[in-house]
């Protein structure tokens, strides 16, 4: 019954036909990549005024709701920086925009080697894994991202030392710190499927939540200024990440000892029928 579970077009799939679909998945993704970017990079002046250089400005939602003040000040001191900038600025936003489509040729690719049950179980798991991976974004842009501009931008060693941030710097650091929170977010959906073949299980993750608040309280000073405030503004969501991965995580199976005899007791008749 199991292997009639499986779709028909797997069954008759040779390994050539296999890298053919890899081949025309990973066509279709560039070609998508592509598309995405060309109609970004016309976009230059939306793209860059009113997001990526937005938390600069003291406008900025968050700074608004928090009282803050900022008022970065950009420069470029290279010719082809600019250039280079927005290349790599449009291509980061577009692999964003393009990601669940990634993921969907992914899904499409795996597929036809899954039976029925594992499939429902793994496309939910790709929808999952979208879904945190542009939270993990939002919150790397609206939270942590103005909080790390905020605080450099006004710590000084010396008052006779002027800040003078160039674009450059300015840039690695939105990408670093948006990609790192999209990943750090799928913590959840690796969780979840480590606990589907049982490497791990929910009474595991909640005995190791005095280790896990010690590793959040680590990580919210590695991702942010060490001040009190960002760090436990960057330990909120991280905490609820952790809930989150422990409520997907399966429970432990508990072993019934009489359920087991029970089912032994069973073999070992059916084997002695079978002698007789």
């Amino acid at each position: 019954m199991a292997e009639e579970e499986k779709l028909d077009e797997s069954q008759n799939m040779s390994f050539w036909d296999h890298l053919e679909a890899l081949r025309q998945g990973l066509f279709r993704v560039v070609i998508a990549l592509l598309a995405a970017f060309v109609v970004l990079f016309f976009f230059k002046s939306f793209l860059f005024d009113n997001i990526i250089l937005a938390p600069t400005r003291s406008d900025f939602f968050f700074y608004k709701w928090f009282g803050m003040k900022t008022g970065l000040q950009l420069v470029n001191i290279e010719l082809s920086t600019q250039f280079m900038v927005h290349m790599r600025v449009t291509f980061a936003c577009a692999f964003i925009v393009c990601c669940p489509y990634i993921i969907y040729e992914i899904w499409r690719f795996i597929a036809p080697a899954l039976y029925k049950r594992e499939k429902k179980a793994t496309r939910r798991a790709f929808i999952f894994a979208s879904f945190l991976f542009y939270l993990g974004v939002a919150v790397g842009y609206c939270i942590i991202l103005p909080l790390m501009v905020n605080f450099f931008d006004g710590y000084k060693v010396s008052e006779e030392v002027i800040n003078t941030i160039s674009l450059n710097s300015y840039i690695s650091t939105v990408s670093s710190t948006v990609l790192i929170f999209g990943i750090v977010f799928e913590i959840p959906t690796v969780v979840a499927v480590l606990s589907q073949i049982g490497l791990i299980s929910r009474e595991m993750l909640i005995s190791g939540w005095k280790y896990a608040v010690l590793i959040i309280a680590v990580l919210s000073a590695l991702i942010t200024p060490a001040d009190p405030f960002s760090m436990l503004i960057a330990a909120i969501p991280l905490s609820l990440l952790y809930g989150l991965s422990i409520l997907v995580c399966k429970p432990a199976i508990v072993e019934d000892p009489e359920a087991e005899e029970a089912l032994e007791a069973a073999a070992e008749a059916g084997q002695s029928q079978q002698a007789k």
